[in-house]
């Protein structure tokens, strides 16, 4: 399969958000990434239902949500109706993990775990086989346009002999920091999708920057 590409909505222009919603749509990207922060979970807040839904009904590609919040649990049902395709939540933030993983699967969304910076693989060992995808944070969840942590290069590869070894279907995918300098580095290493915010958005051509991204040399 080929890698995909999942550029964070968190960097777009907001003052003008259906432009780079159908950039978006008209470049070689695969997933809408959005980032959905508490304020709790992490140090910032970003955006909401009616941001999602708005986004849903412009958007051709499927909305790759990620949810760093606490008690996740709690929302699944809203973001389902408002158009998660997949839908992601952190190891750190469930407690009762396999429980939340099924519950976001019943109700028709792929699920997703993320394993923060300091998380290490081993502990979702036991979860590998029913999720749809692992979230490695290459930086520390809260803000964009942070600088890439090198340990994620090993935690992948680690990642990826779980996987293997567990017969999963999980994609790896993998936020903070990515662009050109890492890209086919963190694919080589076996990721499978990359999400870029900062460094999409903030280039001066984002069709070609994402073109970039997706066909690695």
């Amino acid at each position: 399969m080929m890698h995909l590409i999942s550029p964070s909505l968190l960097s777009a222009d907001f003052g003008n958000l259906q432009h780079d919603i159908e950039m978006t749509n008209s470049s070689e990207a695969d997933w809408f990434h959005l980032d959905i922060m508490d304020g709790v979970f992490v140090p910032n807040i970003s955006f909401g239902f009616p941001i999602i839904k708005y986004i849903k009904k412009h958007a051709t590609k499927p909305l790759d949500v990620h949810l760093m919040i606490v008690d996740p649990d709690r929302y699944i049902d809203d973001f389902q109706k408002v158009g998660a395709d997949i839908l992601t939540v952190h190891y750190e933030a469930c407690n009762h993990l396999h429980r939340t993983i099924q519950n976001i699967k019943s109700k028709g969304m792929k699920a997703g775990v993320s394993l923060n910076p300091h998380t290490p693989v081993h502990l979702i060992k036991d979860i590998i086989a029913d999720v749809d995808l692992v979230l490695i944070m290459s930086v520390n969840p809260g803000f964009g346009g942070q600088k890439f942590i090198p340990n994620t290069i090993d935690k992948i590869k680690e990642l990826k002999e779980l996987i293997i070894k567990k017969k999963s279907n999980a994609l790896i995918e993998v936020d903070g920091g990515v662009d050109n300098t890492n890209a086919k580095t963190l694919i080589d290493a076996g990721c499978d999708v990359l999400v870029a915010g900062s460094y999409i958005f903030k280039s001066e051509n984002q069709p070609d920057t994402i073109k970039g991204l997706k066909n690695l040399s």
